[in-house]
């Protein structure tokens, strides 16, 4: 009989320990997926994980773009914003949720300036 009390008494240890070791492992992943959901709360209000339109309005030098902003800015009550993508700025307006928003205020900036495109930022 007292193989069968160590018998039951190892069981009983193994089991204990492997009911620690998965509550430490719950109480990591629980951890672990609060700061995942953290960055991803900081992510979405960034707008980082949004998909959004921008219309494009002009590529080249520094000088050029301040023009063309400065003269859109003065057209137009739309955000602009000036972006550096190597080796080019870029003059970028808008942050349009759906591609139909930026469909129609491409109506009215393309009167002024023709060669505006739409894009969709970080989209490869």
């Amino acid at each position: 009989m007292p193989s069968f009390q160590n018998s039951f008494f190892l069981l009983l240890l193994t089991i204990s320990l492997f009911a620690n070791a998965q509550d430490v492992q719950n109480t990591n992943q629980d951890q672990q997926l609060r700061e995942l959901i953290k960055i991803k709360k900081e992510l979405t209000n960034s707008d980082k994980l949004k998909e959004f339109y921008k219309i494009q309005l002009y590529s080249g030098n520094l000088n050029d773009a301040e023009d063309v902003k400065k003269e859109f800015d003065d057209e137009f009550e739309i955000s602009s914003t000036i972006k550096y993508e190597t080796p080019n700025y870029k003059v970028w307006i808008g942050n349009f949720r759906t591609r139909l928003e930026a469909d129609r205020a491409m109506l009215q900036i393309s009167e002024v300036f023709e060669s505006a495109f739409i894009i969709r930022p970080g989209r490869n």
